[in-house]
């Protein structure tokens, strides 16, 4: 069995869009509207999870003798 693939960032923005334009428009029943705000929500978790960790990734800067040393924005 194929293991699902992972929705990269864009999609999954592009998914947690359409969520709140569809929330926004008011035409959504009660029970699917408290569906749709969970999944909106488990998204933007999704979502500030990579965020967070892209920062961390370029905060650090890989020094030429390969050590990581944290970044000190000047």
């Amino acid at each position: 069995m194929p293991t699902k693939k992972e929705a990269t960032f864009e999609e999954n923005l592009s998914e947690l869009d359409s969520i709140v334009k569809k929330l926004e428009s008011g035409d959504v029943a009660l029970e699917d509207a408290i569906a749709e705000f969970q999944k909106g929500m488990k998204l933007s978790d999704k979502l500030k999870k990579t965020l967070d960790e892209a920062e961390q990734t370029l905060v650090k800067i890989v020094a030429k003798d390969d050590s990581e040393s944290e970044f000190a924005g000047e």
